[in-house]
């Protein structure tokens, strides 16, 4: 039922393109589209870019009251948000690949986490408090960023200037978690103010505190001090503090650009065990209930400095240079529920990573009417200790520091062969103190048809280098043996993308059209995957023995009319993967639909917008490999149900703009948890299990102060 409705939908988009009344752009009542910088050879608007781009605006994310980047991209299309509420983290997936397969970047250059360098980001752990926009590539973009950008890349463009000469935002937030909410003890609670400055004419200033304080959710759990072994102690989703300083100095003058930007991150994760050890003292007939609780603290340093000019009144230079560190420890402790003290406490640093990172591209290489060519480098020097897999701190801790370096150069050109025919070819050559030298190119065509259709289509090539984790996981003892294998080789991925785009207008150009379709096919070579390599005793290690197919079909579609702006999107992409390239495995295509929509009216008489984001994901399928009743091996089809995110905001401003009051609710379908049975291991006709993806349906309350000189 759900394809005869895309196929409805496709075909009635179809018709619109075929009917709507054409206009020439320069009738049109349309704002200035902004320049994009991420893929491009030179700043220039999305209309003109050969690579097809996604742009969300500052409106976008203010409309939604998002204050970290999981928050916005909630109900993106081809996007999905998984939190996983054991960690505090936020898993995501794009066209089925998980996070380690796109990169997220920050100006260009890639942010560090857990695991490395640009990708498997905690999209909870970036704020957006000071973002101009974000911009999103879908496909590989292996040749202007590099290995793990296989399924596409997350830009967040930061504000670098301002036309008053004092700014002053600030704002408090206050939400529910669900039906919870108390002042301190409840709920999330989120302050910000940010001051920028111009000095003069050419020095600018900015600088942002932001703390974002999620109390946890409780559900049936009684929190720390609950002092019953009945496993309802602690929190369903840990509780976590987050708090963000940045700082920007920004520099111009003619022809030349220079800024630094400066971000501290410091998130702290509490964990409070359900065990309850009661103490029973038989003697005195009393207890003395303990607990054995950990305490994650996250440090993250970001430090950037941007130059871009023109050499010799002719070459655009762009060169940046990154260092960046972080490190999480862990602090164990008994926690004496009644007394509330802590005692044998432990703490140690049990994973740590640092980059030197160095990009810089040269355009205007060739410079003609015809000709523009880039070249370009980027180096990274990454080194690391400790693995998420195996927590150990103390005196047993025999953590081993590891490197990894690469050093790339990539060259592209936009050929504008005809004056509605673009071609850009790409290649890059990347060389590692670990793996063989790897060698990548992409190819992508631009046609415009009149003046209202406009033709992409991208062919792109990406590797997947090895995480830390993969490479140098030591975790054996007399329970466990999960290693490493430094011997793997970096995953080979490839995507084509063929877009088709159009603007129209009906009505005496009172409506505006944008309808976008598009397909897509991705896919991977040499998948990593942890495997059984010894039965007894038992023993994994990460071997590269997979491969994974991705196609789709999408569709994203724009209306405007007056103050009514609304967009509506549709895909279905069918994923194949092998388990295992050595074995008898099932490599059909699974499909899985999804919807998106996002609405906007505004009253200008009430200086009032109204706004709706909505998200369908359709039933989700993979086959896993189980035990039959034979007690034998086998791949089977699990399915993970669907489901369907609403949020609505209300945004009104008073006093020009001064003060912005925003009132919203999100998930207003209550979704708390999806049943599934596409997980590894267990019976073949087990029951299923649920995966966490809401915690109800809650309320926030968001009061901002502008102030502008």
């Amino acid at each position: 039922m759900r394809i005869v409705l895309l196929n409805i939908f496709l075909f009635t988009t179809t018709v619109i393109f075929a009917q709507v009344t054409q206009k020439s752009d320069s009738i049109l009542p349309e704002k200035l589209e902004e320049v994009i910088v991420t893929g491009q050879i030179n700043p220039q608007s999305v209309s003109k870019s050969v690579v097809e781009i996604k742009v969300i605006s500052r409106k976008d994310i203010e409309r939604q009251a998002g204050n970290t980047l999981a928050d916005v991209l909630n109900t993106t299309l081809n996007l999905t948000i998984t939190p996983n509420t054991s960690t505090g983290k936020s898993g995501v997936s794009l066209f089925g690949l998980d996070s380690q397969y796109f990169k997220v970047l920050i100006d260009n250059i890639p942010i560090i986490n857990e695991e490395g360098v640009g990708n498997n980001t905690d999209l909870t752990l970036i704020n957006l408090d000071d973002i101009e926009r974000i911009e999103i590539v879908e496909g590989a973009m292996g040749v202007q960023y590099g290995s793990n950008a296989v399924s596409g890349i997350i830009n967040i463009i930061t504000k670098k200037s301002s036309r008053n000469d004092w700014d002053i935002t600030a704002y408090v937030q206050e939400e529910t978690v669900g039906s919870e909410y108390e002042w301190f003890d409840k709920g999330r609670h989120i302050q910000s103010l940010k001051v920028g400055h111009n000095f003069s004419e050419n020095f600018y200033a900015n600088a942002v505190y932001t703390r974002n304080d999620f109390a946890g959710f409780f559900n049936d759990r009684q929190g720390e001090n609950y002092d019953v072994n009945d496993g309802l102690r602690g929190h369903e989703w840990l509780p976590k503090l987050q708090q963000n300083t940045k700082a920007l100095l920004a520099y111009k003058k003619e022809n030349f650009n220079l800024f630094y930007r400066f971000d501290y991150l410091n998130e702290r994760i509490e964990r409070y065990n359900e065990t309850v050890d009661l103490n029973e003292n038989a003697a005195t007939a009393t207890t003395n209930p303990s607990a054995l609780d950990e305490i994650y603290t996250n440090n993250r340093l970001y430090h950037h400095v941007n130059g871009t000019g023109t050499i010799f009144k002719k070459i655009a230079y762009n060169v940046s240079v990154s260092y960046q560190e972080q490190t999480k420890d862990l602090e164990r402790y008994t926690y004496r529920i009644r007394s509330g003290q802590q005692e044998n406490i432990e703490e140690g640093e049990y994973q740590s990573r640092s980059a030197f990172f160095s990009r810089g591209t040269f355009s205007n290489i060739i410079n003609t009417s015809k000709v523009n060519l880039q070249l370009g480098y980027e180096l990274t020097n990454e080194k690391g200790s400790g693995s998420s897999l195996a927590i150990v701190i103390g005196p047993e801790s025999n953590e081993v520091t590891q490197k990894l370096n690469n050093y790339d150069f990539f060259a592209a050109s936009e050929l504008q062969l005809t004056s509605r025919f673009s071609l850009r070819p790409g290649f890059r050559a990347s060389f590692s103190n670990l793996f063989e030298a790897q060698y990548i190119g992409s190819l992508s065509a631009k046609q415009t048809l009149g003046d209202s259709w406009e033709l992409r289509a991208i062919l792109g090539s990406a590797n997947r280098t090895p995480n830390y984790n993969e490479l140098y996981t030591f975790f054996v003892d007399v329970n466990h043996n999960v290693q490493g294998n430094p011997a793997l080789k970096p995953e080979k991925g490839y995507s084509a993308f063929l877009h088709i785009k159009k603007r129209s207008t009906l009505a005496n150009s009172a409506i505006r059209l944008k309808n976008k379709l598009s397909f897509n096919y991705l896919g991977l070579q040499d998948r990593i995957e942890l495997i059984v390599v010894n039965q007894s005793p038992l023993a994994f290690q990460y071997n590269n023995i997979d491969r994974f197919r991705a196609v789709g079909v999408f569709s994203e579609n724009e209306i405007f009319y007056k103050n009514f702006k609304g967009q509506l999107g549709a895909s279905v992409q069918g994923v194949s993967k092998v388990l295992d390239s050595n074995t008898q495995s099932n490599d059909d295509f699974l499909f899985n639909l999804q919807l998106n929509s996002n609405l906007a009216y505004t009253a200008p008489k009430w200086n009032t917008t109204f706004s709706v984001f909505f998200k369908h994901i359709g039933k989700q399928q993979q086959f896993v490999e189980k035990t039959n009743a034979e007690g034998n091996q086998e791949f089977v089809q699990g399915e993970t149900e669907a489901y369907s995110w609403i949020d609505a905001t209300i945004n009104k401003s008073f006093f020009d703009g001064a003060f912005i009051t925003t009132v919203g609710a999100r998930n207003l379908f209550d979704v708390t948890q999806v049943n599934t049975t596409a997980f590894e291991g267990g019976a073949h006709n087990g029951p299923p299990t649920q995966i966490s993806l809401g915690y109800g349906r809650s309320y926030f309350l968001k009061l901002t102060y502008n102030l502008s000189l």
